[in-house]
This record gives structure tokens, C-alpha cells and sequence, in this order.
């Protein structure tokens, strides 16, 4: 979940004034900084309990439910309006083609990294569209928005946030159109965000960023560039690098979280409620709360009549081409759909 994505040469966030030689004076905002830097510890606890589910020391589905489900759009969200705002500040009122591209570069060429990774450690459900991606996409669609009005805007993202809930089509089942993010059925990722409605943030970012700046609230000569204190000061660092810290925290800590199961691994849970939860956290994704109760408990029963529960949780069971998988899915949506 990312980053900075403010594409200035030398002070991605910034703002300034005109000297005397006419050359515009710029200088890091110390506290939009810090606020990168919770942003980025944030995602770190969010990733470090998805390790602690993977490896059985939180219940499986645990961190895509409740609070934690809510827990993540937000981190999600705040990164991509941060890129939103940081865009502003360094390409209004003038847009520096060069800066952009190389930071544009390093963001795409690190969504491709990820995925390759991903591709490798997780086949299933490996990273093909996620915040990087977002970012990338969102920051080439946010040039056409940096000089409109701020009104259009704001509208423009509203509509990016509700067209999920009115335009879905199984025109964008295609699996080269997930990115777009209105298929009827949602593909199976580690981390998915689409350019619908995660574009909204974004959008929402540039609109705050244009009306901060209108207002003179980005007076870098008042805002200290370097936040007071030992915290402040850790959080700003963390901040000013977090792209690279994006791509180094979760394979460490994956690999710690691994480490400490060979020695103290996990008790294994009952599969049932298990099994129970992490279907109806992928389910109601796309379906209704009773259909989902209806059809997770049939899936459940026929796996267990079938001896097929154990083996399915003990991974020795492929659910994307085991056809007794298949035969029990479309029985049981058949079921939860009377």
C-alpha cells in the first residue's frame, strides 16, 4: 500500500515561492511526512497480521472481516490520497514531464516486481493489481484532473466510488479487465485494489491538494521541514522512504513470522469453523449475508460427508481444478440460491 508519489526532483512534498532569479523555492513538508510515516507503520501491522493468519496463529479469514476488513481500505485509502495531494505539490501549477516519468518508472517497475514475487509465492492468489499498481494508473488518469475544476473533481470521484455498486458487468469477468474493478465475480488476490472505486481516493487527494494550496495552507516558510521530536522524526524518515521500505517490510517480516513457526509452530485449529469463516469472508465479497450462510454451510456438510475437509485444509487438495470441488460449489449455489 503505498507511497510517495509526489514526482518532484528533489522534495517530493513541497510547496514554495519565487525568488529573486524567478526559480521556485522548495522545501519538504516536515508533517505531510509524518503522516506518510503512520501510513506506512500502519500497512507494516496490518501485512504482519496477514503473516500471523498464514502461518495459523490467528483464525483463517480473521484479518478479511470486521474491523481489520475496514482496517485495510483505510490504510489503502490514505495511501492513495496522500499520491493524490503529493501530485498537486509537484505539478501545479507547472508539470515537470522529467520528474514524473522517472518517479511514474520506479512505482510501476516496483507493482512489477511485486507481481513476478507474488507469482512465485502465492500462484493463487498472487498480486497482479494492487496499490502500486493503483498508484501508477491513478497518477497517469490524476494529470488530467490537476488544472480542472476543483468541483469536477470531487464529482469525478464520487462517481469512481459508486460505479461499483451500479455498473458491474460479466463483460469485466475478462480476466484482462480485473484491474478495471466492476467484474461480477471478484478474482482471487493477496492484495486487489482496482481502479474502481479505489480511484476516488486519488481523485479525492488532488481536490484537497488544490484547495490547500488556493488557501495558503502549505506556507512552507512557517512548516518546520523537520517534525520535533525522536518519533516525529522516525515517522518523517519512514515517510520520506517509503517506497522502499514498501518492498523490503513484508518479505522480513513473512520471513521472522516463518522463522518463529519452525520453532514454535502453531496449534493446529479445528478445520470446521475455520473453513467456516474463510468462506463466508471470501463470499460476502460479492453476495448477501444469507446467501452466503446458506451456501458456506451446504459446502461445508458435503465436504465433510465426502472426507474431504481435512485433506482440502491440509493443502492437498487444488480447488481451482479438483472437480469434486467444482461438483460441490455449483451443487451448493444451486441450494443457497432456492
Amino acid at each position: 500500500m503505498s507511497l510517495n508519489n509526489s514526482n518532484a526532483p528533489s522534495s517530493p512534498d513541497t510547496a514554495g515561492g519565487l525568488p529573486e532569479d524567478g526559480r521556485p523555492v522548495r522545501r519538504r513538508l516536515g508533517w505531510l511526512d509524518v503522516v506518510r510515516g503512520i501510513a506506512i507503520l500502519a500497512m507494516a501491522s496490518y501485512h504482519f497480521s496477514w503473516d500471523l493468519e498464514y502461518f495459523g496463529y490467528l483464525a483463517p479469514g480473521t484479518v478479511g472481516i470486521g474491523l481489520f476488513k475496514y482496517y485495510a481500505r483505510g490504510i489503502a485509502s490514505s495511501f492513495l490520497l496522500l499520491a493524490g495531494f503529493s501530485l498537486v505539490l509537484g505539478h501545479f501549477p507547472r508539470f515537470r514531464r522529467r520528474p514524473f516519468l522517472i518517479r511514474f518508472a520506479k512505482v510501476a517497475a516496483a507493482a512489477a516486481v511485486i507481481s513476478v514475487a507474488t507469482w512465485f509465492a502465492f500462484p493463487t492468489g498472487f498480486i497482479f493489481f494492487g496499490i502500486l499498481h493503483a498508484i501508477a494508473a491513478a497518477s497517469l488518469i490524476g494529470l488530467l484532473f490537476l488544472r480542472l475544476p476543483v468541483a469536477v473533481t470531487l464529482l469525478t470521484a464520487l462517481a469512481a466510488f459508486l460505479a461499483p455498486f451500479y455498473l458491474r458487468s460479466a463483460v469485466f469477468d475478462l480476466p484482462a479487465l480485473w484491474w478495471v474493478g466492476l467484474s461480477e465475480t471478484l478474482p482471487r488476490s493477496n492484495d486487489y485494489v482496482p481502479l474502481l472505486p479505489w480511484l476516488a481516493p486519488f481523485l479525492t487527494g488532488i481536490a484537497l491538494g488544490r484547495i490547500a494550496l488556493a488557501k495558503g495552507w502549505l506556507d512552507t516558510a512557517r512548516a518546520p521541514e523537520r517534525p520535533a521530536g525522536s518519533i516525529k522524526r522516525g515517522l518523517a524518515f519512514a515517510g520520506r522512504h517509503s517506497l522502499p521500505i514498501y518492498l523490503i517490510h513484508q518479505p522480513l517480516l513473512f520471513s521472522l513470522v516463518a522463522l518463529f513457526a519452525m520453532i514454535h509452530p502453531a496449534a493446529r485449529p479445528d478445520p470446521r469453523p475455520a473453513f467456516q469463516s474463510s468462506c463466508m469472508a471470501t463470499c460476502t465479497g460479492d453476495q448477501t449475508q444469507a446467501f452466503c450462510a446458506r451456501f458456506c454451510g451446504c459446502t461445508l456438510d458435503r465436504l465433510v460427508e465426502r472426507n474431504l475437509l481435512d485433506p482440502l485444509d491440509q493443502g492437498q487438495i487444488d480447488v481451482q481444478t479438483d472437480s469434486r470441488i467444482s461438483e460441490i460449489a455449483g451443487q451448493c449455489t444451486m441450494k443457497a440460491q432456492e
